[in-house]
């Protein structure tokens, strides 16, 4: 935005500089310098004045880069011997004083460099550098009077992701123009990162200053100016999810986005004031009735603002990282095939727990995954919990006409969620919409697998990961390892269920039938309670990349009359689908063999 404004007024040139991208640089000083000259050259490209007095002061860069080798060229002057990286400096400043390439260089051309600027440092001994320094800031007005520059902004970004080594050696070249005229920094960049570099580059520096650390110093007798961007409010924040979703879902270049992001600018010119983007402005940008993902994005904002706010202390990288997150998990529930299994406004929901109560999360997937129906029922009875309005109970003596004093009140809390309700973020996160108590929440716990919880934990005991190997492998392994599961408890009988379910599903191979599918197989004939869990599994199953296994594998697998039920449902959605016409076939073939 700065660049933005400064590049209307007449005569001002900004040049960006990203110190990153020149990261394992060996000299990021004469880097900056030498990115300075070329960018006001290729500004003024038809300028031969430019051309001139950019030439002489890349020669002086590089008689500076030369110099940092040995103390300067000593080598010449003690020893006349020259080290092979001093060879290589030498040669790469000859190219750009004498204009030539590598090539084109002749013996005498480095000689004849070589003596001159050898001649140049010995004349003043230990004068000479501040001599050039003196001489380069000179010669860079002479290039801004050439190029007829009344003001030079650097943006440099980006200082703070660069090593330590770097992001000083960028400050150092900056310092060089302290005192240039005309010349101005502007440094986007994390202080503490800095500090940091600062301390590691000086390690011998004492701790502190008086009443400020070294590390400050540096950077306040350096950076004139300092302005530090403030946090997110609670209308900035609700205002800033509901763009990016909408702009997710329709698109920069979108009419309805540009309005809404116009409204948006204008409401926040009092953020004081602001509620935050409304239906009303929404109604009013993307038309009437609004699309549902417009919608959605104004129930996300109201249902993230206050948690995100708080947790990220209105950080909009964090916001923004967050929210990529959730909508990269969507689309990965849409790819593997079970997108409508997943509302946005829930996965959010859970989000915020995993984010920021994670252990609180963990074990939420653990009643998931406990689950037959994937619900968690201690969810269910703290949302309960949470929504019970407060009791009011009048003193035991109250004298007439006096105001009653009200003391509210709270059903005696049930033992399995006692931890959870001492923790009011959890009990505010309960309070959410929408509930989850009746939600199938294995879709979620499956697309937020980078955390290794119970439901994709195939590790988590020697004797749980043996069984999984087992249930991989063979017939007659499997039917071993099933065996062995009917004497199991039956939270471990479902763990070993997902342990192998997460398997199949990990290595995204469906064309023939998996391996694991015969051991699962075997294990819902021995643990036949796990049937619901099967017909997850199978519903989990992406339609476009399975082959025609399916319905012969699991057409006699269920004796539950409620699990034959929903299995036939999915055998009807195979049928009456369209992307796989061979799994359409065999599903037909299955039913018309159930019949029978």
């Amino acid at each position: 935005m700065a660049q933005a404004v400064l590049e209307e007024k007449d005569g001002v040139l900004c040049v960006w500089f990203n110190g990153w991208a020149f990261e394992g640089f060996e000299d990021a000083k004469t880097v900056v310098l030498e990115t300075i000259i070329d960018e006001l050259r290729r500004a003024r490209p038809q300028s031969q004045k430019v051309k001139d007095a950019a030439k002489k002061l890349l020669k002086r860069v590089d008689w500076l880069k030369v110099a940092k080798k040995a103390g300067g060229l000593a080598f010449t002057v003690a020893t006349g011997i020259p080290t092979f990286s001093q060879i290589g400096d030498l040669i790469g400043a000859a190219k750009t004083a004498l204009g030539k390439s590598a090539g084109e260089l002749t013996r005498e051309d480095i000689e004849g460099f070589a003596d001159e600027t050898t001649g140049l440092f010995k004349d003043a001994e230990e004068d000479s550098i501040p001599m050039h320094i003196h001489a380069f800031r000179k010669e860079f007005i002479d290039l801004l009077d050439a190029a007829d520059i009344k003001q030079l902004v650097v943006m440099v970004d980006d200082l703070d992701r660069c090593l330590p080594s770097t992001a000083i050696g960028t400050l150092e070249a900056i310092r060089l123009f302290l005192f240039v005229e005309r010349t101005a920094f502007v440094i986007g960049a994390d202080e503490m990162m800095i500090e940091y570099a600062v301390r590691d580059h000086f390690p011998d520096l004492p701790p502190s200053a008086g009443p400020v650390s070294y590390a400050r110093n540096y950077l306040e007798k350096l950076i004139q100016v300092p302005f530090r961007i403030p946090s997110l409010g609670g209308a900035e924040t609700r205002t800033y999810i509901t763009l990016l979703m909408v702009e997710a879902e329709f698109g920069s270049s979108h009419a309805g986005f540009g309005k809404l992001l116009e409204a948006a600018r204008e409401d926040m010119r009092r953020p004081w004031l602001s509620e935050g983007i409304t239906a009303k402005a929404m109604i009013a940008a993307m038309g009437d009735p609004a699309p549902p993902a417009a919608d959605q994005a104004l129930v996300v904002a109201g249902q993230l603002t206050a948690m995100l706010a708080e947790g990220t202390k209105g950080n909009p990288r964090q916001i923004k990282r967050f929210l990529n997150s959730m909508l990269l998990r969507k689309e990965i529930g849409d790819a593997r095939g079970f997108g409508g299994d997943i509302s946005v406004p829930a996965l959010a929901k859970l989000m915020l727990a995993e984010r920021f109560k994670s252990d609180f999360f963990e074990e939420i997937a653990r009643d998931a995954s406990g689950s037959s129906d994937g619900s968690s029922a201690r969810i269910k009875v703290l949302e309960e919990f949470v929504a019970e309005p407060a009791s009011v109970t009048p003193p035991e003596a109250a004298k007439p006409g006096a105001l009653l004093k009200m003391k509210p009140g709270k059903p005696v809390p049930p033992e399995d969620i006692e931890d959870w309700i001492k923790i009011d973020w959890i009990k505010t996160w309960a309070s959410l919409s929408p509930p989850l108590a009746n939600a199938d929440l294995r879709p979620y716990i499956f697309v937020t697998r980078d955390k290794r919880m119970l439901l994709g934990g195939t590790g988590a005991t020697t004797q749980l990961g043996q069984l999984t190997d087992d249930l991989m492998a063979g017939a007659l392994k499997a039917k071993a390892a099933a065996q062995s599961a009917q004497g199991m408890t039956a939270s471990f009988a479902e763990e070993l269920f997902d342990s192998v379910r997460i398997r199949i599903l990990e290595e995204d191979a469906f064309s023939k039938q998996p391996e694991g599918v015969r051991g699962l197989l075997e294990l819902v004939k021995a643990r036949p309670e796990l049937e619901g869990r099967l017909v997850g599994f199978i519903k989990e199953l992406p339609i476009e990349k399975v082959g025609v296994w399916p319905p012969a594998a699991f057409g006699n697998a269920f004796t539950d009359a409620a699990a034959r039920l929903d299995y036939q449902e999915v055998l009807k959605g195979w049928l009456e689908q369209s992307d796989n016409k061979k799994l359409q076939r065999a599903a037909d073939l299955s039913s018309k063999i159930g019949e029978k």
